[in-house]
């Protein structure tokens, strides 16, 4: 197993991933939803990799066979990220027949050492039924808040 950053280089395998991953927890897209997609994805990652979005592989015999994002935001600190500095961690997927061989723990344990170098605050994520052990294990908590998240849909 290799490990490694994405570069623009990686484009059209980090576009297929992502998908498989939309695949595996939306379900169904539609030929629509994939041509959208893929069409933004086109124009994000040349635009985002290695400045505020990290896409790692893991690779056997030179393919990619999983994935995991690491989106960086920076806000004004507080007490609960007092470098100001957060990271969200998404898209953690792995092709099918590659599945239960570590290629997830190790992206994430990655990750997360990568992270405490950059002085992150925190990594947040959404867990999926099937990644919440493996997350439980790597030391994620389940947060809980004050406040009540909302959310206001424009398109």
């Amino acid at each position: 197993m290799k490990l490694r950053l994405a570069a623009t280089d990686d484009l059209q395998a980090l576009i297929s991933l992502r998908l498989g991953y939309l695949r595996t927890d939306y379900t169904v897209l539609s030929p629509q939803q994939e041509r959208q997609i893929t069409a933004q994805l086109e124009e994000y990652f040349p635009g985002h990799l290695g400045r505020d979005c990290f896409a790692y592989l893991a690779e056997e015999q030179g393919a990619a066979v999983a994935c995991a994002f690491l989106i960086l935001s920076e806000k004004p600190a507080n007490p609960s990220f007092p470098t100001g500095k957060t990271g969200t961690l998404m898209n953690v997927y792995t092709l099918p027949g590659h599945r239960r061989r570590g290629y997830a723990s190790a992206l994430v344990e990655r990750i997360i050492a990568d992270a405490r170098q950059m002085e992150l605050s925190y990594l947040e994520l959404k867990a999926t039924e099937d990644g919440l052990p493996l997350y439980q294990k790597l030391g994620f908590l389940e947060e809980a808040s004050d406040y009540t998240a909302m959310r206001l849909v424009l398109i």
